[in-house]
């Protein structure tokens, strides 16, 4: 059970023109929320959008959720890091993903195979820039430094930037049973998706059974408040058709595989098919209604008071609202996530 539930919020990807949130993000710090976060996929980046909010803001926290992996190098990573938890006074969440293979292979041109134990050689390097403490060097497979062939001339580096923090908190996007746990043992927090509050437990206690204090889980969780339930459940289930369906491959979805072990197995399976099948409004509304509200707070609010109570109760720390932009409802959800 977490005693005191925060508030940030998920602004996601920048997708259009324009498409600043700049005021979102504002009032967000005006009514006490904890944290902000911006995404990245195959279009705009996450760094760029954060650095353009941490500048107008002054003291909610500045997170990624996620940098993917294969989009830079280990040293990029911790380079465009260190320089925004300078420029914002110490207020970044570093938030890392493998991402899936269709975009690492298809997109960045990068292999996916063994993405834990890249991901644990990443953050060991990121980290060593970070601390300063000699030249970096890594003589693991996947992001040997300096490194090996080519000119024959690479010379172990020192960060000539002294970091603001030595150590900047570091969350991970996981799905997989060993991803989580990976999570627990060398990260200070969790960013999960399309997650169910009382199945955390159930699903993924054993992977965050080694958690230390003050492990952070802050769940992106899509918010409408409104009197209309029913459009409400329609509306949440687009994403989750899209995700199901489309960010993956058909033998191998990650995503999929995430809402069968929520209990929704059957049901995902046949969101896939009709989405890769181009029956897209089938597929969001084959979306089972209890996965939907399951993973997402709508409604009234006095019916979002009540299932926040579930996520009280659960092991998440912070609910990331996406999906709200005005001022009135985000100072409405906090003081009843305060109440």
């Amino acid at each position: 059970m977490t005693a005191d539930l925060k508030l940030g919020i998920n602004v996601g990807y920048w997708q259009r023109d324009p498409d600043d949130q700049t005021e979102t993000v504002l009032a967000a710090e005006r009514c006490g929320y904890d944290s902000v976060f911006t995404a990245e996929a195959y279009g705009s980046d996450a760094f760029t959008p954060l650095t353009w909010y941490a500048a107008r803001t002054s003291r909610i926290r500045l997170g990624t959720a996620v940098v993917q992996l294969s989009a830079r190098t280990p040293a990029a990573t911790a380079m465009h890091a260190l320089t925004l938890d300078a420029l914002s006074g110490g207020r970044l969440i570093l938030g890392l993903g493998a991402s899936g293979p269709q975009v690492v292979e298809g997109w960045y041109g990068q292999p996916f195979p063994k993405p834990l134990a890249r991901t644990r050689e990443y953050l060991d390097i990121v980290r060593r820039v970070w601390r300063r403490e000699e030249p970096v060097t890594s003589d693991g497979p996947h992001y040997p430094l300096p490194y090996p062939g080519g000119a024959g001339l690479g010379k172990p580096l020192k960060s000539i930037v002294h970091p603001v923090r030595p150590e900047i908190p570091v969350f991970l996007g996981a799905e997989g049973p060993k991803n989580v746990a990976l999570a627990a043992e060398v990260a200070q927090g969790w960013l999960p998706l399309f997650i169910d509050p009382q199945q955390i437990e159930p699903v993924f206690g054993a992977s965050l059974a080694g958690r230390p204090d003050g492990f952070e889980i802050a769940a992106t969780v899509v918010t409408i408040v409104t009197d209309d339930l029913r459009g409400a459940l329609e509306f949440a289930k687009i994403p989750l058709a899209f995700y199901i369906g489309g960010m993956g491959a058909r033998d191998r979805n990650f995503h999929l595989d995430m809402i069968g072990r929520l209990g929704y197995a059957e049901e995902a399976a046949r969101v896939q098919a009709l989405f890769l099948e181009g029956r897209r409004d089938e597929a969001i509304k084959a979306v089972p209604d209890e996965l939907a509200d399951a993973i997402s707070l709508l409604g009234p609010l006095g019916r979002i008071r009540e299932r926040l109570d579930l996520w009280r109760n659960s092991p998440v720390t912070t609910v990331l609202v996406a999906g709200v932009r005005d001022e009135p409802t985000l100072r409405a959800l906090k003081d009843l996530a305060d109440s």
